[in-house]
């Protein structure tokens, strides 16, 4: 065999083959700042060990995962996770950083954040600081290091399950984590809502991201202008804003406010919001919901379409680990079509409890991988919902056409015409309305 080609241009002052190479820095040590430990526990006695970032404190919540690969400024920004600890499946998080434009709300309102690698320093052309930075500002702790697939498995296996994050180096014993875990209440029964909703009304007129320069110019926002009155249960953004894109004006308001205050703006139409936690704990907004029903066009997504159902008779149950991320399949049975959906609730509508209230309400939608009811519509009133994310923030565009379609039955309804829900999407009615009064 010949001698290593390589070899015969070693220095003679190289170093022997014995010694250990120099280690190499930690992404801490290349920062100047010290390793903060970290400690996740569950109710179930499990505790998950890692290294700190975000605020230092204490926190508690219902540990949920989310399996979207971008878009964790969103999420984290997203107030339906009020009240509960995302862990992230995508292992690489922080290197995009964050930007004031991809908010979703007016802060964080989530109890935690857990990932497996935490990019510390972005590299993005339109970052603006680090995600560390921005939870630390707004109170929220998070760890990072941690086996989040061992994570996953657990609350995928057993469900989800109420969690305490502590990113206070005083506060690290298992023990004491996991008997606070066991102690903390869960998210049934709790109005969250009242927690992340408005104080006061508010106009909102910003619309979509204008994107970079050279791509393809938007359609029109359609004309006359419509209004319309968003109700307030943890709403993102990024709704707000493709409501303005199609040529709504739209006035935001607190989750409670009155059907009586509402009509009074002189609304075209109704749009009930997405938000956080269980929707039978909502205080108030049944019979306010009944009313509007009675009166206007209604749009619900997500929270706003578990309320619409709870308001038109039905009930809801909690799933075992609910539906968190930008890969769900949802299937539209009028056209057979599966869109790729951004979804983010644990409650679902019970299909059989709409049946037996004895409105006529026809499924228009179902997630596939369980078979939920992911969307709903009157046979003969101008009412329907979606329980996933059509403006897909984060998430593909396969259902941003719901947004279209309220913006057609709103002015169809003002044009004085008699639609359904249901016709708007393009469900023929497979109830006898008459015979269902009666009944």
């Amino acid at each position: 065999m010949s001698a290593d080609p390589g070899s015969k241009a070693r220095p003679s002052n190289a170093k022997a083959s014995n010694e250990k190479p120099a280690s190499r820095p930690t992404p801490e040590a290349l920062l100047g700042r010290a390793v903060r430990p970290a400690a996740l526990a569950l109710a179930d006695g499990t505790v998950y060990r890692g290294r700190a970032f975000g605020a230092t404190a204490v926190t508690s919540g219902e540990v949920v995962f989310n399996t979207s690969i971008t878009g964790y400024q969103e999420i984290a920004t997203d107030p339906s996770y009020a009240g509960q600890i995302v862990a992230m499946t995508y292992t690489q998080i922080g290197n995009v950083g964050v930007n004031a434009m991809d908010d979703e709300a007016r802060k964080p309102f989530l109890s935690g954040f857990v990932v497996k690698e935490l990019f510390d320093a972005p590299s993005n052309y339109r970052a603006e600081g680090s995600f560390d930075a921005k939870l630390s500002a707004a109170g929220v702790p998070g760890i990072a290091g941690i086996d989040t697939r061992a994570l996953v498995r657990r609350l995928r296996d057993f469900g989800a399950q109420v969690g305490v994050l502590s990113t206070d180096p005083a506060v690290q014993d298992d023990a004491e984590l996991v008997a606070r875990a066991k102690r903390a209440p869960n998210l049934d029964g709790v109005d969250w809502v009242a927690r992340v909703t408005c104080a006061e009304p508010y106009r909102f007129s910003e619309g979509a991201w204008p994107g970079v320069e050279g791509q393809l110019p938007r359609d029109p926002r359609p004309r006359p202008p419509r209004r319309i009155v968003a109700y307030d249960f943890g709403i993102k953004k990024n709704i707000l804003r493709l409501l303005v894109e199609q040529g709504f004006e739209v006035t935001v308001v607190p989750a409670t406010t009155s059907a009586k205050d509402a009509l009074a703006l002189s609304p075209d139409g109704i749009f009930l919001s997405n938000g956080p936690g269980d929707p039978a704990a909502v205080q108030g907004i049944q019979p306010i919901v009944r009313e509007l029903v009675q009166k206007k066009p209604v749009f619900g997504i997500c929270l706003g379409h578990q309320i619409l159902g709870l308001a038109l008779g039905g009930t809801t149950r909690k799933l075992k680990f609910g539906h968190h991320g930008g890969n769900q399949p949802g299937k539209d049975l009028a056209t057979g079509r599966v869109a790729i959906c951004a979804e983010n609730h644990g409650y679902a509508v019970e299909a059989e409890s709409l049946h037996a209230a004895g409105e006529p309400v026809e499924i228009t939608h179902v997630n596939l991988n369980d078979q939920t009811v992911e969307g709903l519509a009157h046979a003969t009133r101008p009412l329907f919902s979606v329980q996933y994310h059509p403006e897909a923030s984060p998430g593909p565009h396969d259902a941003d056409y719901f947004f279209g379609r309220f913006r057609r039955m709103v002015d169809r309804v003002v044009a004085g015409e008699k639609v359904s829900g249901a016709e708007i999407c393009g469900i023929a009615p497979k109830t006898n309305p008459s015979k269902s009064a009666r009944e």
